[in-house]
């Protein structure tokens, strides 16, 4: 593989006979991405991991019987080998992580309202060693009638799990010791904000959620050493005068620390926002069009692109960002894949 290109895989709403699991590449000159090959017997790979040593794959079957995966990676070809696979003991797991030192899998299941963790074996097996059922709800009836997990991964330093629970307006701090999800702290979000998913400053100082129901960004003061949060802004992830439609995504952060992302798919959009480096709060600039229905997950690759997980036009776009104003411009290339709604970049992404 030329070193001007990147890989990727992507994790699509399809059915276990069907393939499910998507090896694409990126072309770093222009944006050009095709499919290398593909993974069948897995339904509803929603969301997807990789390990540090990128020889293990790790993958959620959404469904209402819900499983974890795990593959080895050929070193060669990149195609995936099943190596285990184990029951959620929950519905819908819609997210899943790995610990930073690589010795657990994380995952949130949004239906049943829990989360698990799993060690992991020397030959990438998993064991299940935690399972924490959250209780309780919030004040918007349809959505946040029990508790609803979306996502869950460690802070930068590895030393707390956090969950962004959607039907509690909750994040929630635990501790991993043993192999054990222990509570430590939970930070409540505004009443019916619907916390869904989350990234980190590369400072380590500041984090950012993104609200599903209120379609609201929040930036807040990390406290790695204590485990908590401190809100120092809430920000409107639509264009002024949208419509709400309760439908804000995914979040990410680029790795110079200048410039946010925010999906969202009522506006079938993505927003742009430049980060103050002394406050970390957030500027609104523009918000662009992804070509396509129903962003639910976008990446950031090395060179400077970002792509679109389009769900509902069943394409992936790309768009290359300028490295002075993070402004988006389509490269004018689309990548047809069933339903995709999670790109995993291989590479670390630089730029």
């Amino acid at each position: 593989m030329s070193d001007n290109t990147s890989l990727f895989y992507t994790g699509t709403y399809t059915g276990a006979d069907e393939q499910g699991i998507f090896q694409c590449s990126l072309d770093l000159h222009s944006g050009r991405m095709e499919i290398v090959n593909s993974t069948d017997g897995i339904a509803n790979s929603s969301f997807l991991a990789m390990n540090a040593d990128k020889d293990r794959l790790y993958a959620v079957s959404e469904t209402d019987a819900g499983e974890v995966y795990a593959y080895s990676v050929d070193s060669e070809t990149g195609e995936l080998h099943l190596l285990d696979r184990k029951p959620t003991q929950g519905s819908a797991p819609c997210y899943i992580s790995l610990t930073q030192d690589g010795s657990h899998v994380l995952v949130a299941n949004y239906t049943s309202g829990h989360v698990n963790a799993y060690s992991i074996g020397d030959n990438g097996e998993l064991t299940p060693s935690s399972l924490i059922q959250h209780s309780g709800s919030s004040i918007n009836q349809d959505r946040q009638e029990g508790p609803h997990p979306h996502s869950v991964f460690q802070d930068p330093k590895g030393k707390y799990v956090l969950v962004c629970d959607l039907g509690l307006d909750e994040v929630i701090f635990y501790r991993l010791e043993e192999g054990k999800l222990v509570s430590h702290h939970a930070v409540k979000t505004a009443p019916g904000a619907g916390p869904r998913h989350f990234d980190f400053h590369p400072s380590g100082q500041w984090a950012y959620g993104i609200n599903e129901l209120d379609d609201t960004v929040t930036v807040y003061a990390l406290n790695t050493q204590a485990g908590d949060l401190k809100l120092l802004q809430t920000i409107s992830a639509l264009p002024e005068g949208a419509v709400r439609g309760s439908a804000s995504a995914d979040i990410h952060v680029t790795p110079c620390g200048r410039f946010l992302y925010a999906s969202n798919r009522s506006e079938d959009s993505i927003g742009l926002y430049h980060i103050n480096p002394s406050t970390g709060m957030l500027t609104a600039v523009e918000w662009v069009s992804t070509n396509g229905k129903t962003p639910r997950n976008f990446a950031i690759f090395k060179g400077g692109y970002l792509l679109a997980a389009n769900q509902n036009s069943s394409n992936i776009v790309s768009f290359k960002i300028n490295k002075e104003n993070g402004r988006l411009t389509p490269t004018g290339y689309v990548l047809e894949v069933p339903k995709p709604v999670c790109i995993l970049p291989v590479a670390k992404c630089k730029h």
